[in-house]
C-alpha cells in the first residue's frame, strides 16, 4: 500500500512541506482548545465563581463567534491571502489566550474566550485552504488525510493535557499553552507570505450577513444562559431573544438575496445536504450536552479529579480514531444511510446507559460500558454523515460545502450547551445529569430518524449526485479533521 503510494505521488516539495506543517499545527491548536477547556470548568467556578452560568459562557462565547465567523472567514482568506489571515488568526489565537489566562473575573474570562473564538475562525477553513490550494490529485487527498489524522488526535491529547494542566498547576496553564506552538511556526508561516495566491479583490465579503448571524445567535443564547440568573419575565431575557429571532429571519432573507452569500442557501436544495446537516444539527448538539455535563458532573459531583475525569471520558474517542476507517470503507460499499441511522441509536443507548449512575459513583459499571457503546455508536456514523453530506455537493463546492457542515456543528454545540441551565436546573445534582442523559439520548434519537426518513445512498440518487460520490473520500477528512 504505501510502497504504491510512493510510486504514484511526487514527493512533497519544501513549500508543500512547510504548508501541511503550518496547517496542522494552526488548527491542531484551535481544536485543542475546545477540549481541553471543557475539562477545567469546575476549576474555573471554584476561582472564579458564577457557577453553571458562567461555566456555560465560558463554553459559549466561544463557540458563538466561532460558529458565526467561520463561513466569513473563508472569504477573507481568499480576499487578503491565506497566509496573511492564518498570521493574523494565530497572533490573535496567542494573546487571547493570554487573556484568557490572566482573566481575573469570570466576566473578563468570557468576554476574552469571544475574542479567542474570532481568532478561531480564521485559523481552521484558512488552513484546509492553504492546503487545497497548494496541494493537487492524490497529493492533496493525502495532505488532507494526514491535516485531518493530526488534528483528530487533539481529541485523545486535549482531556490529558487539560486534566493535568488543572491538577497539578492551574486552569490557567490550559490557556498559556497555547502561546508556544504559535510561536513556534511564526517563522514559518512568516515565510509562505510569498507563496499566497493572488488575491481575489473582485469578490465581496458578507460583512452583514456575518453581523447578523452574530446577533441571530447571540441574542437567544444569551436568554437561555441568562434566565437562570434573572428568570424567564426579566426584560433582559425577553429582549435579547426577540432581537435574536429578528435578526435570524433578517439573515435568511439577506443571505438568500445577496450576490455572494456566506451561507449559500441554495445548497439546501441538495437533498442529502440538507437532511445531513438537520442530522449534524442534532447528533452534535447531543454530543457536546452530554460531555459537558458528564465532565462536569464526574468531578463536581463524582470526586474525580480533572486527569481522572478527561481519561474517564476517552474510550468513546480512542474507538472512534481506532473505527471511523473501517465503518467509513463499509459505508462507501453500502451507502452511508443504514450507518447514520444505527450510529446515533448507539451513541443514544450508550449515554442512557449511565442513568445508572448512583452516589458514590462506581465509574467501571456505571459510566465505562455506555461509553464503549457511545464510542461504537461514534465511529459507525461520523465517517457517513460528512461523505454523504460533502458527496452530495458538486466537488468545486466541496470547500463552501465542509464550512457549512463545520458551522452546523460549532452552532449545535452552542445552543445544547445554552440550554443546559434550563435542563439541568441551576446547580448540578444526580436528577440534573438525569434530565441531561434523557435530553441527549432524545437528540441522538432524532438525528437517527432523520437520517433513515432523509438521506439516501448514491445509488438510489440521479447520476448528478451519483457522479460527486468519488469526492466524499477526499472531503470525509476536511470536515472530521475541522469537526475534530
Amino acid at each position: 500500500m504505501h510502497m504504491t503510494d510512493a510510486a504514484v505521488l511526487p514527493p512533497s516539495t519544501p513549500l508543500q512541506k512547510r504548508v501541511l506543517v503550518v496547517a496542522i499545527v494552526a488548527s491542531f491548536i484551535a481544536i485543542l482548545d475546545g477540549f481541553v477547556v471543557n475539562l477545567a470548568l469546575p476549576a474555573i467556578g471554584r476561582e472564579l465563581g458564577g457557577g453553571l452560568v458562567i461555566q456555560q459562557w465560558v463554553v459559549d462565547a466561544y463557540l458563538l463567534t466561532l460558529g458565526a465567523l467561520i463561513l466569513v472567514a473563508g472569504s477573507l482568506s481568499d480576499h487578503f491571502g491565506r497566509a496573511r489571515i492564518l498570521e493574523w488568526g494565530l497572533a490573535g489565537f496567542a494573546v487571547t489566550s493570554v487573556m484568557c489566562g490572566l482573566a481575573w473575573t469570570g466576566e473578563v474570562l468570557v468576554i476574552s474566550r469571544a475574542l479567542q473564538g474570532i481568532a478561531g475562525a480564521l485559523l481552521v477553513p484558512s488552513s484546509l485552504a492553504m492546503i487545497i490550494s497548494s496541494f493537487s490529485g492524490p497529493a492533496q487527498s493525502k495532505a488532507i488525510g494526514q491535516w485531518s489524522g493530526w488534528t483528530s488526535a487533539a481529541a485523545i491529547v486535549g482531556p490529558l493535557i487539560g486534566g493535568i494542566a488543572v491538577d497539578l498547576l492551574s486552569w490557567r496553564v490550559i490557556f498559556f499553552i497555547n502561546v508556544i506552538p504559535a510561536v513556534a511556526i511564526w517563522p514559518t508561516l512568516a515565510r509562505l507570505r510569498a507563496s499566497d495566491a493572488a488575491r481575489d479583490k473582485s469578490k465581496r465579503i458578507d460583512y452583514l450577513g456575518a453581523f447578523l448571524a452574530m446577533v441571530g445567535l447571540g441574542g437567544p443564547v444569551y436568554a437561555f444562559i441568562e434566565q437562570g440568573r434573572v428568570g424567564w419575565g426579566s426584560a433582559e431575557v425577553w429582549v435579547p431573544l426577540v432581537a435574536g429571532v429578528v435578526a435570524m429571519m433578517i439573515f435568511l432573507f439577506h443571505e438568500a438575496r445577496t450576490a455572494e452569500p456566506m451561507l449559500p442557501l441554495r445548497l439546501f436544495m441538495i437533498r442529502n445536504f440538507a437532511w445531513g446537516n438537520l442530522a449534524t444539527l442534532a447528533i452534535y448538539a447531543a454530543i457536546s450536552l452530554g460531555f459537558f455535563v458528564l465532565g462536569i458532573y464526574l468531578q463536581q459531583v463524582g470526586g474525580m479529579g480533572a486527569t481522572v475525569a478527561g481519561m474517564a471520558l476517552l474510550p468513546g474517542t480512542v474507538i472512534l480514531m481506532l473505527g471511523a476507517s473501517y465503518f467509513g470503507g463499509l459505508a462507501g460499499k453500502y451507502g452511508p444511510r443504514w450507518f447514520m441511522t444505527v450510529g446515533p441509536l448507539l451513541c443514544g443507548a450508550g449515554f442512557l446507559m449511565s442513568l445508572t449512575v448512583q452516589e458514590p459513583l462506581n465509574y467501571w459499571t456505571q459510566v465505562l460500558p455506555g461509553q464503549i457503546v457511545f464510542g461504537i455508536g461514534l465511529a459507525t456514523l461520523v465517517a457517513p454523515l460528512t461523505a454523504a453530506i460533502l458527496g452530495a455537493v458538486p466537488s468545486e463546492e466541496a470547500g463552501i460545502g465542509s464550512a457549512v457542515n463545520n458551522a452546523v456543528a460549532r452552532i449545535a454545540g452552542l445552543i445544547s450547551i445554552a440550554f443546559a441551565g434550563v435542563i439541568v436546573g441551576p446547580a448540578f445534582s444526580r436528577d440534573g445529569l438525569y434530565n441531561a442523559l434523557l435530553v441527549t439520548g432524545g437528540l441522538f434519537l432524532f438525528g437517527a430518524v432523520v437520517s433513515a426518513v432523509g438521506i439516501r445512498n448514491p445509488a438510489q440518487e440521479a447520476a448528478a449526485s451519483a457522479v460527486s460520490e468519488p469526492d466524499a473520500a477526499s472531503g470525509d477528512g476536511g470536515a472530521g479533521g475541522q469537526r475534530g
